[in-house]
């Protein structure tokens, strides 16, 4: 499957937004990002996935001021595959209140509604170790 230049810069600026309205405390307008049925992975994290927008709602609310003040995502690749699903891989760094950050990886899977793109998988992986881990080989 190919996709146009269009769909790849729409795809890019939606996950682009997700930091702009988390960050702005937007979060009445998460089903601008998110399908209704939307699955978000935080196993990484020792946590169970949320279901639906209501749920990432309730758990940005119940996090409060834990939450970052600052999502900044880079280094989006879109990939769409021979069996029509289209997948986003980004970066994200999170700046917290007291200054320190963390990085996390976004793989998100993205499908067209009648209202534009939206995320209808999103798996949230914590970066905590140099090259994921690997040492050169002996």
């Amino acid at each position: 499957m190919s996709l146009a230049l269009e769909d790849r810069l729409a795809i890019t600026e939606l996950v682009s937004l997700h930091g702009h309205l988390v960050d702005d405390g937007c979060l009445d307008r998460l089903e601008e990002l998110f399908t209704a049925d939307v699955v978000y992975d935080l196993t990484d994290f020792g946590q169970e996935p949320l279901h639906g927008v209501a749920a990432i709602r309730e758990a940005a609310w119940a996090l409060g001021a834990a939450n970052p003040v600052a999502h900044h995502v880079t280094n989006v690749v879109v990939t769409a595959s021979a069996d029509g699903q289209v997948h986003a891989r980004s970066k994200g760094l999170g700046i917290k209140a007291d200054g320190t950050c963390g990085s996390v990886s976004y793989d998100d899977t993205v499908v067209r509604t009648a209202d534009g793109w939206r995320i209808s998988h999103r798996k949230v992986s914590p970066r905590r170790t140099p090259l994921s881990g690997k040492t050169k080989p002996a």
